[in-house]
Order: C-alpha cells, then structure tokens, then sequence
C-alpha cells in the first residue's frame, strides 16, 4: 500500500489551482513564437491520448428526456459493482481548492478498479459497493456531474503503480471542476479526450425558450451561441455534461440518450485498453 498522510489532502488543495491557470497560460503563449510551441510539447501529452480519456455522464434531471435518467445512472453504477475494489477520496481537490460555496468539498471522487487496494486510508475510504452507490446518488442529488475516464495523474496523485488499474469516476460542479474551468482553452488534440457519451445528444424545444441565454453563458465548452432563434449547439464542441439542460429555467433543453445500453459498452470499450476495473 502507498503512503499518503492525511496532511496530503490539503496539501494538493494548495497546488491544485496550477492547473486550470496552466491551461490559461498555454492557451495565451501559443500566439508566441516558440515558447508556444514549446509549453504545448510539455502539456499537451498530460491532457491527451492515453493520459485522459473520459466521458461526463449527466443524469437526474439533466437525463431525463427519453426516459434515459435511470438508465445513464446505471453506466456508472454498473462499473462500481463490476470493481474489484473501491474508495472514495476524502476531498474533492477542486472544491477545496476553490473554497466551494454551492457544494460540499467533501463529496470526494470515486475510485474504482484493483490498483484503489494501494491507496493509502489516510486519504480516501475502502468502501463496499453499496456504500459507493449511496455516495453517488447523494452527489448526484446536490447537482454533481459524474465523470467517468482515464485520468492517468491520479496514479501519481493517490500513489498507485501506474498498471492502468485506477478508473475515476469525479463528481464535478461547474464552479470548482479543473476541466469545466479550462477546457475552452484547451486546443482540440486536448479537448477530443474528452468524449461525449455516444448517442447522448441535446434537443432545444423552442416553443419552451425564453431565450435567456442561460445555457450559452455556462457552457464549459463555449459550445452554445445565443441566437434570436434560441440556442445554437456546437455539436464539434458539446462534451454532453449536461450542465445546460439542469439550468435551463424553462425546461426547454433535455439531454437525450438514444441507447444507454450501447452508451456504457462503448464507454466500457473505450477505456478499457487504459484502465481495467476487475
């Protein structure tokens, strides 16, 4: 088993804001000649390829169109019962860093898959499936996002040996989440790590919109224009998190989900070959 102390958690929350104003800092340098070139070398290979692969799973209200919403919970419910083991980390290092004043920072991220057997109980608790369910639902019902990858530095972060046996399930507000703070930075080899669940698309209802422009000013992605017509849905850019059809005052967006079933196999599929949960 690694060794973490509990100082680590605050710790971390200290350092952490480093990484969405790195992703700043980047996105500002690519104008300049070399440096540009240069910073993007050193961060792009965090944020791509093997080392991020994820999906937001929205469900609860944001899933309820088509009758989806208990079925997207059971995308991340079926890979919680299907985990040889699993902890729940004591903070969610986002929140804490921010000094989150809409969600509780205790609502830690879920870890699944046999390398969670290395993570030391200073820092997260080994929990049983049941136990992870009910922690996920209680997130889910404060408005929480699951997000569910690869995130190849939690191997360093939680000090488990880098086998691609840790699969993270984050829990993420729009306030505080490191990725919704950053991704409108982030350039594309970066952003297209994170998918979109297959099938999951959002449908505007224009009869219902007040054409408030709620959802295109809290878009992570800048992926909604607000047009005299309503929403205008960058389907390049929509990572489907959701966050547009909770807030939405007029229930004039739903996050459809066409077959959740075939949804949680690609997304089985997808990041199987990076982190194994049995």
């Amino acid at each position: 088993m690694s060794r973490r102390p509990e100082l680590w958690l605050p710790v971390l929350a200290k350092l952490w804001p480093a990484t969405w104003k790195g992703a700043r800092l980047v996105h500002r340098l690519a104008r300049v000649p070399l440096l540009g070139g240069l910073a993007r070398r050193v961060a792009l290979p965090m944020f791509s390829s093997e080392n991020l692969n994820v999906s937001y799973v929205p469900i609860g209200e944001a899933a309820s169109g088509g009758g989806s919403s208990l079925l997207t919970r059971e995308i991340v419910a079926s890979l919680v019962r299907a985990s040889s083991h699993r902890v729940i980390i004591g903070k969610c290092t986002c929140r804490d860093a921010k000094g989150c004043a809409n969600h509780p920072a205790d609502y830690g991220c879920i870890q699944l898959g046999e390398g969670t057997r290395q993570i030391d109980p200073r820092i997260a608790r080994h929990v049983s499936v049941e136990e992870c369910l009910e922690h996920l639902d209680r997130a889910v019902a404060e408005g929480l996002i699951p997000m569910v990858g690869r995130v190849r530095i939690d191997d360093l972060l939680w000090g488990v040996k880098p086998e691609g046996r840790l699969l993270a399930v984050c829990l993420c507000c729009r306030c505080c989440c490191t990725i919704m703070n950053s991704g409108k930075y982030w350039p594309k080899e970066a952003a297209d790590s994170i998918h979109r669940l297959a099938g999951l698309r959002v449908v505007h209802e224009p009869a219902l919109c007040s054409g408030c422009g709620a959802c295109a000013a809290e878009c992570f992605m800048k992926a909604i224009a607000n047009t005299e017509a309503g929403p205008c849905i960058d389907e390049s850019r929509c990572k489907g998190c959701g966050r547009c059809v909770a807030l939405c005052p007029k229930g004039a967006l739903k996050a459809v989900c066409e077959d959740p079933e075939a949804a949680a196999a690609e997304l089985v599929e997808r990041v199987r070959g990076l982190a194994r949960v049995d």
